[in-house]
């Protein structure tokens, strides 16, 4: 099965770090954060990946061209104008970066990206945003009700403190407590080819027309998801994200 992660997004909102780099090239622990997400797929046995790019997507081609240098030591012989790399690393993965347009919505760049896809059912996700999901689990849901689209439901934790109160005297405080209980997209879909046609244009959001569409045809489930999970929104949660990997406590390394 093959992995589409969404990768050229202006990143507006973290724009401490992506005046400079594409958000999913945004490092937690000295790694982008698309390596993280392709290196969770990775562990259930999903190596083949299609990324779609746009925002300084050459970024991530260069990336990826010079993988080796990024994860190896290297010695340079500058009078023979040699390289050698120490230690090769070859994770299994066999990577499409596709150039989906810089302005282009993201339904747009799904649908852009059809050609690699076929007819086969494949997975789908946010290049901004991790967690301990179980793709194995998520993937035997989706065939066990013959629809088109499943998606990852999740209850994200509350974006500020909370105080218990008994009058004026505060009984207990919690940091970030659980949201409003809502269930929200969570990302990790899995799709079939079918959703394609549900797109009309580059400027079609996949989160408007073609979710509702499945919504009122009855072809999409929610997969619920009570773990962690954490978008990459802000500079605070890239804090958060990075504070959890340096304490060895990042609940979405199961590799």
């Amino acid at each position: 099965m093959k992995l589409v992660i969404l990768a050229g997004g202006l990143g507006t909102r973290i724009n401490e770090e992506t005046s400079v780099k594409p958000k999913p090239m945004i490092e937690i622990g000295g790694r982008p954060i698309l390596w993280h997400i392709m290196k969770l797929y990775s562990h259930y046995g999903i190596n083949e990946f299609i990324i779609c790019l746009g925002y300084k997507g050459y970024i991530i081609k260069e990336y990826f061209a010079n993988y080796f240098l990024h994860m190896s030591d290297v010695t340079f012989d500058m009078e023979h104008n040699e390289m050698q790399v120490h230690q090769k690393y070859a994770e299994p993965w066999k990577v499409t970066l596709v150039d989906t347009g810089e302005l282009t919505m993201t339904g747009g760049r799904l649908k852009r990206v059809r050609d690699y896809i076929g007819d086969e059912t494949f997975c789908f996700t946010y290049g901004d945003g991790v967690g301990d999901v179980d793709i194995n689990a998520l993937i035997d849901f989706h065939h066990s009700h013959n629809n088109a689209a499943t998606v990852t439901a999740v209850q994200p934790p509350g974006r500020f403190g909370a105080l218990e109160l008994v009058g004026s005297r505060i009984k207990s405080f919690q940091e970030k407590p659980q949201g409003d209980g809502a269930w929200i997209n969570g990302g990790f879909f899995v799709l079939s080819s079918a959703v394609f046609d549900l797109i009309d244009s580059d400027e079609t959001l996949w989160e408007k027309e073609p979710m509702e569409r499945l919504a009122n045809s009855n072809q999409l489930h929610a997969y619920f998801h009570k773990g962690f999970w954490q978008p990459m929104d802000t500079l605070r949660d890239k804090q958060h994200l990075e504070q959890l990997w340096q304490q060895q406590k990042a609940p979405w390394k199961i590799w």
